[in-house]
């Protein structure tokens, strides 16, 4: 999955997560409230990830772009 993908999916966890979170509070249910919780954490992990993802690809990006000066000086 790209960055991109992994930062939508947690988008869609965090605000699901929320949800559930409102209607556990709303309902004096304090299991899906925490439940909800930890889907906004989950989603916040996946979030990151994506994050990661994207810098690595500019890192890969950055050390092709390195070695292809390298190696037009070489020849």
């Amino acid at each position: 999955m790209s960055g991109l993908g992994d930062k939508l999916k947690g988008k869609a966890q965090e605000a699901a997560g929320a949800a559930k979170e409102g209607v556990g509070k709303a309902t004096g249910n304090p299991d899906l409230e925490e439940s909800g919780t930890a889907d906004q954490a989950k989603g916040n992990i996946t979030q990151a990830k994506g994050n990661i993802r994207d810098a690595a690809d500019k890192v890969g990006d950055k050390v092709g772009d390195a070695a292809d000066a390298i190696r037009r000086k070489a020849d």
